[in-house]
């Protein structure tokens, strides 16, 4: 038998039309990813200030919030410029010096190749090991010629990257300004108090998760940093090739990366081990050796310990989470992919919540009419 389904055009011409406008919404979203990076990031480090901002207005004489802002914000920035001014440097000079001992470091490679030249003799291998060394000689000069036009070229990239970062700082400035005006207008809206009172509820434990992770995040990298740091401070007294002034930009470096989730540390780890590598062999394996260890600690103790109070993850959670927010939003999603991902759990835990109980209310009526009937039989 068969059944005949009729649709008419107002109905095929209404699907297709939603169809695309679908469509065309997510293209128009993929457009404006810069956009949304921006707003995003912006929210996220008010969410992040709100606290600290509310605390200086409470200190600070005529509890102007136009003022504790612009004090948080300095320090941001001020935090911000002593990084830079702490990281570029010494790795401005490490890579000057890698140029300059190139050159001397292709002789010694090539030198101890041809000190072994038995080995070398037996396998006629002397005509592969001189193209070998020929060949890197050319890519070294050749890489040392173009690092200048390289640096020319991420200097657009670095001035992209700092009108993103100023925009970012001006709409979360005034976010944390205009925060509560808006929100007291929103709240102003509803007109079940019940309802106002639940979602208000909502939103306080999301704020909550959100200025949590970021405290324990910046706990968690203070804690690194410092140790990685002071590891690179002893070496430097041990090893005399490995200058004492990179103990500060390697804190720097640890701090900032290991913001980034997951992956951050480990990236810190590797450049931080390549620039002593530069100066010493063996402070390089010894500090990899530390690294690797501290990793299994901060992993397994440090982390778990102090992000648990906040943002209660799984694993399985948190790694799905990371790299949706790199693959699709770059560094800055895999930063505010956490706590995005907290807020989304606290979400369906109170919606989850809200049907339990509607589900509760709708079986009491039918209970309190079987009791009735119950006693009257």
């Amino acid at each position: 038998m068969k059944t005949r389904i009729q649709i008419d055009t107002k109905t095929f011409v209404r699907f297709w039309l939603v169809v695309i406008g679908f469509l065309a919404a997510i293209f128009m979203l993929f457009l404006a990813k810069t956009a949304l990076i921006i707003i995003f990031s912006a929210a996220f480090l008010a969410l992040a200030l709100s606290g600290p901002v509310s605390r200086i207005r409470k200190v600070i004489p005529g509890n102007s919030r136009i003022g504790a802002t612009a004090i948080a914000f300095l320090t941001v920035v001020l935090f911000l410029v002593a990084i830079i001014f702490l990281v570029v440097p010494p790795i401005v000079q490490q890579t000057a010096k890698f140029i300059d001992n190139a050159p001397q470091m292709v002789e010694t490679v090539s030198t101890q190749w041809h000190g072994i030249g038995n080995l070398i003799e037996k396998y006629h291998l002397e005509s592969e090991i001189d193209q070998a060394v020929g060949d890197f000689k050319k890519n070294t000069t050749a890489w040392v010629s173009a690092t200048g036009q390289n640096i020319l070229a991420g200097l657009g990239s670095v001035f992209s990257i700092m009108t993103m970062a100023f925009l970012m700082l001006v709409l979360s400035f005034l976010m944390l300004i205009e925060g509560p005006d808006w929100m007291k207008k929103i709240w102003g809206l509803y007109e079940d108090a019940d309802m106002m009172e639940t979602h208000r509820s909502l939103a306080t434990r999301i704020h909550r998760v959100i200025s949590g992770y970021v405290t324990g995040q910046l706990t968690v990298s203070g804690i690194g940093s410092m140790f990685a740091g002071g590891v690179v401070f002893l070496l430097s007294i041990f090893f005399e090739a490995v200058p004492g002034n990179l103990a500060l930009p390697t804190i720097a470096i640890a701090f900032l990366l290991s913001l980034i989730p997951m992956f951050g540390a480990t990236i810190g780890g590797i450049m931080i081990t390549l620039l002593l590598l530069i100066n010493s062999l063996p402070a390089a394996i010894i500090f990899a050796v530390y690294f690797i260890i501290y990793q299994q600690i901060e992993n397994n103790f440090i982390s778990p310990t102090i992000q648990s109070k906040y943002v209660e993850l799984s694993p399985l959670a948190v790694l799905v989470a990371v790299t949706i927010g790199l693959y699709v939003f770059g560094i800055a999603g895999g930063i505010i992919s956490i706590p995005i991902a907290g807020s989304i759990k606290v979400l369906i835990e109170e919606y989850l919540s809200h049907s339990r109980k509607q589900r509760e209310k709708s079986r009491r009526p039918l209970q309190k009419l079987v009791k009735k009937i119950q006693s009257d039989v």
